[in-house]
């Protein structure tokens, strides 16, 4: 026969229900108002004296690798992935770091990682003056350094991690967050004054190698230069092998970054200007018009979508993800494989990413390069 077993449960005292109902309201409005690391990067000066700011840098500082940089700030593994809802206690950072520091390849350029937080612990430091997030940004700035190619390149991981990481990376703005963070030290640019000269120096050097390694990658075909791969080899500058899907190609997005900054250069050498204008000569020439991309229901599928081209006189100009290097025909890439046509491709790969359809550089065609060219023919006539 059972016995009814009474149990008897701690009664908690109003004091301590209070504090915790006073934490999960706390908790609740925290992450109702939270903002994401992307907006954390794009606030008004005045938001980086706030405690918010600060906690949010201390939490980048803790997550800093030993060699200066960080690991990819997505929201599964970096805290300022997470940004303003990141809420740990010193023992659980502890061990987080703990196990950041653990990895083969703690520090990478991909995914903006590394660079934005020197950016956010930069602008933290101008509202605070506090020298913590100097220190951080500085030990970035030598990490930074330290990564840099002989050629000029950097890598999207270093330590360098076997495989397409170790090629010099254009592919998400890896190479030109870098060098762009470092041309700001060395100009001392607004937030950014704060290496000593010595180290402003090796700044100004890194920028220039870096520069000669963009033009040296820009990509000839029959005696023009035309664009830039994603991942170029370090040693030969070369168009390199990315992922399987990712052969050496012409970039119709990553170029743009690469001609952006080029355009950012204050007193541009000839060859720098001629690097501009043959690559918006070349994004002009492989534009696609006449049809646009198509998303449509069909429930049969897997994801309950599909994907195809479509005649359309009246749609805007719109660019491909990868050209052929001397045919400047789109590819469509399976396997490894090249494909010509987007229905060529299983259903899943068609789907899973944009290889044509992108806009990327229609700003900077419409907009960019004719406020450039116009500022640098003013200069000429004054």
């Amino acid at each position: 026969m059972r016995k009814n077993i009474s149990i008897k449960r701690p009664k908690l005292s109003q004091k301590t229900l209070l504090i915790q109902l006073v934490i999960c309201l706390w908790l609740v409005s925290l992450s109702a108002s939270a903002i994401s690391w992307r907006d954390c990067k794009n606030q008004e000066k005045d938001w980086y004296k706030t405690h918010e700011a600060k906690r949010i840098g201390d939490n980048i500082l803790c997550f800093q690798s030993n060699l200066g940089g960080w690991y990819k700030n997505d929201n599964s593994i970096h805290p300022s992935g997470n940004a303003a809802i990141d809420i740990r206690s010193k023992e659980e950072q502890k061990k987080h770091k703990k196990s950041l520091q653990q990895l083969k390849y703690p520090c990478t350029l991909d995914n903006d990682a590394t660079w934005s937080e020197m950016r956010f612990l930069a602008k933290v430091h101008a509202a605070t003056e506090q020298q913590k997030y100097k220190d951080g940004f500085l030990k970035g700035i030598r990490y930074l350094l330290e990564a840099q190619y002989p050629s000029g390149g950097w890598p999207q991981f270093y330590p360098l991690r076997p495989g397409y990481s170790s090629q010099i990376t254009f592919n998400d703005g890896a190479m030109i967050g870098a060098i762009t963070i470092l041309d700001d030290v060395a100009q001392r640019r607004s937030f950014y004054n704060l290496a000593d000269e010595r180290l402003q120096k090796r700044c100004q050097t890194a920028v220039t190698k870096g520069r000669e390694c963009i033009l040296k990658c820009q990509i000839i075909v029959k005696g023009k230069r035309t664009a830039w791969c994603q991942q170029h080899n370090p040693r030969s500058l070369k168009p390199a092998q990315g992922r399987i899907s990712e052969n050496p190609s012409l970039s119709g997005a990553e170029s743009v970054g690469v001609v952006k900054y080029l355009m950012s250069i204050d007193n541009p050498s000839p060859e720098i200007i001629d690097a501009i204008s043959s690559a918006v000569t070349w994004f002009n020439q492989v534009k696609i018009t006449g049809i646009r991309v198509h998303d449509f229901k069909d429930a049969s599928l897997p994801k309950g979508v599909d994907r195809k081209i479509i005649a359309d006189p009246n749609a805007p100009p719109i660019w491909a993800r990868y050209y052929e290097i001397g045919t400047n025909r789109p590819m469509f890439i399976e396997k490894g494989i090249v494909k010509y046509k987007l229905s060529e491709l299983s259903h899943n790969k068609r789907i899973d990413h944009l290889w044509i359809g992108g806009r990327w550089p229609d700003n900077l065609l419409k907009v960019d390069h004719p406020a450039w060219l116009e500022k640098h023919q003013a200069k000429d006539k004054g």
